[in-house]
C-alpha cells in the first residue's frame, strides 16, 4: 500500500505511545489492536519492513483520508488569505499611487504656471512651497505583504512619473524667479526707450527672459566667492579633423596664402568692407553660420517626419549669428579653441531652437549625425585657419563664404534691404490669418532690424511660407 508523503504525520500521530509487544512484533495493528491473519493484511510501517509496528489498511485508508482531508483544508485556508491579503494590499496601494498621481498632477500644473507670466512671481513662489510641502507629505511606500508578489511594477512607474514632474517643476520654478530676481535688479535705463520705440508711460525697464553665459563664465563667476574649480579643457578634434590638420614635420604652410589679395579684391565688389572691422565681424559670423546650418544633411532632416520647417531654421540661423559673431570676439583674445562654444551649441542634441522652437536634433530623424560632424568640420576649417595665417584671415574666409551662400543673412549689408521690401509685401498682403505677431508692422520691422528671432519661429515660418524671407 502507498502511503502519501501528507499523511506520515497523521499515522505518526495515531501510533500508542507505548506499543504492545505484538505490536511491535508486527502481530497486531497498531491502531486498531486487531490481530493480522487471512482476513486483515499487515503494512508494515517501516523502519524495517518485516519487524516493527505495522498498521492494516483500513486502519490506515481512513488515516490517510483524514490527512487528505486536513491537507485540503489547509490549501484553502491559504488561498483565502492570500486573497485577503491581496485584496488589501490593493487597496493600501491604490490609495498611495491616487496620492502620488495627485502630487503628478500638480507639479505639472505648477510647471506650466511658471512659464505663464500673468501670474506673478510670489505667487509662483507660494505654489512652489505647497507643491514641496504636498511632496514631504507623501509617506513611505508601501511594503506588500509576504504572500502578493513584491514586485509592483505600477507602483514604480508611478513614483517615477511623480519624481519627474517634480523636478520639471521645480526647474521651471527656478529659472522663473531666477530671471525675476535678475530683472529686478535691473536699473530703470528711460534711455533705451528711444532705441526700441517704446510705447509712452514705458517705466525704463526691460526684462531678459534668455540669458547664454557660455560654459565657462560659472568658474569664474564662484572664483568670486573663493571657490575654485578647474575648467576642462577644450574638446578634441574628431579623429578625421585631427588627420586632415595633424601638424607636419615642418612649419605647415597657409591654407590660403594669397587669402588677403583676393579679398580686398574681391570682397568690396559682393558689398562688404574688408577695412571696416564691424562689417568684416558681422559677415563672417554670418558666413560660419550659414557653413554651419545650411548644408545636405539638414536638407534630409527637414524632408524627414518631426524636421524643423522653415521659421525653425530661419530663427536658429540668427540665434547661431550672433553666438558666432561672440565666439570669433572671443577667439580673437583667447585663440581659436574659443570658436568651441559656438560648436557646443550648434550640435547640441537637445537643446531647443531658438525663437521658442520645440524642435531638437535628438528628436529628428534623417543623418543627425552627419549633420553634427559638418559643423564640427566648418568650425575646425576656421580654427586651423586662425592658428596657421591668423584671426584676420580666419574672418575673410568666412565673409566670403556669407557672400556666397548669405547674402541677405541677418548681420549683413543687405539685410536692411531684405527687410524694407518684406515690409512693403507685408502691408498689402491679408494678415487675418497671420500669428498674432505679425499685426504690429512698426514693432514688426523693428524686431527684423535688431532680433528677427523674437518674433518667434511661427510668425518667421508664416513670413518664408508666403515669400516674405528666404
Amino acid at each position: 500500500m502507498h502511503i502519501p508523503a501528507y499523511a506520515h504525520g497523521t499515522i505518526r500521530a495515531a501510533l500508542p505511545s507505548v506499543p504492545t509487544a505484538r505490536q511491535l512484533s508486527g502481530l497486531d495493528c497498531c491502531m486498531c489492536d486487531a490481530p493480522f491473519g487471512r482476513d486483515l493484511g499487515a503494512v508494515p510501517l517501516g523502519p524495517d519492513p518485516e519487524t516493527g509496528p505495522s498498521g492494516c489498511r483500513p486502519c490506515l485508508g481512513r488515516l490517510v483520508a483524514r490527512a487528505r482531508e486536513t491537507r485540503d483544508a489547509g490549501l484553502a485556508r491559504n488561498a483565502e488569505q492570500v486573497r485577503k491579503d491581496s485584496k488589501a494590499w490593493e487597496s493600501v496601494r491604490d490609495h498611495y499611487m491616487a496620492r502620488l498621481d495627485a502630487v503628478r498632477r500638480a507639479a505639472e500644473e505648477v510647471a506650466e504656471l511658471a512659464g505663464n507670466e500673468e501670474v506673478p512671481p510670489l505667487r509662483i513662489a507660494w505654489l512652489s512651497i505647497s507643491l514641496e510641502s504636498a511632496h514631504t507629505w507623501i509617506s513611505e511606500a508601501p511594503e506588500p505583504p509576504a504572500s502578493v508578489d513584491q514586485e509592483d511594477h505600477p507602483l514604480r512607474n508611478a513614483e517615477m512619473l511623480m519624481g519627474g514632474a517634480m523636478i520639471d517643476a521645480r526647474a521651471a520654478v527656478a529659472d522663473r524667479l531666477v530671471y525675476h530676481l535678475v530683472n529686478e535688479a535691473q536699473p530703470e535705463e528711460p534711455e533705451m526707450c528711444e532705441e526700441l520705440e517704446c510705447p509712452e508711460g514705458c517705466s525704463g525697464r526691460h526684462d531678459t527672459s534668455h540669458i547664454d553665459c557660455g560654459p565657462d563664465a560659472i568658474f569664474e563667476d564662484l572664483l568670486a566667492h573663493g571657490v575654485s574649480i578647474e575648467e576642462p579643457g577644450p574638446a578634441p578634434m574628431s579623429p578625421r579633423l585631427a588627420a586632415l590638420f595633424a601638424p607636419g614635420p615642418e612649419e605647415p604652410p597657409p591654407l590660403f596664402p594669397e587669402l588677403g589679395e583676393h579679398a580686398s579684391a574681391a570682397l568690396p565688389q559682393l558689398g562688404i568692407d574688408p577695412d571696416d572691422p564691424e562689417a568684416l565681424l558681422s559677415a563672417a559670423a554670418a558666413g560660419l553660420a550659414a557653413a554651419s546650418l545650411l548644408n545636405e544633411p539638414l536638407d534630409a532632416i527637414r524632408e524627414a517626419p518631426g524636421g524643423p520647417d522653415a521659421g525653425d531654421v530661419f530663427a536658429q540661423g540668427i540665434d547661431l549669428y550672433r553666438r558666432a559673431r561672440k565666439a570669433l570676439v572671443a577667439a580673437r583674445d583667447g585663440g581659436p579653441e574659443r570658436l568651441g562654444a559656438f560648436t557646443a551649441v550648434a550640435s547640441d542634441l537637445d537643446l531647443p531652437w531658438a525663437g521658442g522652437s520645440r524642435f531638437t536634433l535628438r528628436a529628428a530623424s534623417g543623418p543627425v549625425a552627419d549633420f553634427v560632424q559638418n559643423v564640427e568640420e566648418q568650425v575646425g576649417i576656421t580654427e586651423e585657419l586662425m592658428r596657421r595665417q591668423g584671426w584676420r584671415d580666419a574672418l575673410l574666409h568666412r565673409a566670403f563664404t556669407a557672400a556666397f551662400q548669405a547674402a541677405d543673412h541677418f548681420g549683413m549689408p543687405g539685410w536692411p534691404g531684405v527687410v524694407d521690401a518684406t515690409m512693403k509685401r507685408l502691408a498689402s498682403l491679408d494678415r487675418r490669418s497671420a500669428p498674432p505677431e505679425l499685426t504690429d508692422l512698426r514693432a514688426v520691422e523693428t524686431a527684423l532690424l535688431q532680433r528677427p528671432d523674437r518674433l518667434g519661429a511661427n510668425a518667421l515660418g508664416w513670413l518664408v511660407r508666403h515669400a516674405l524671407l528666404g
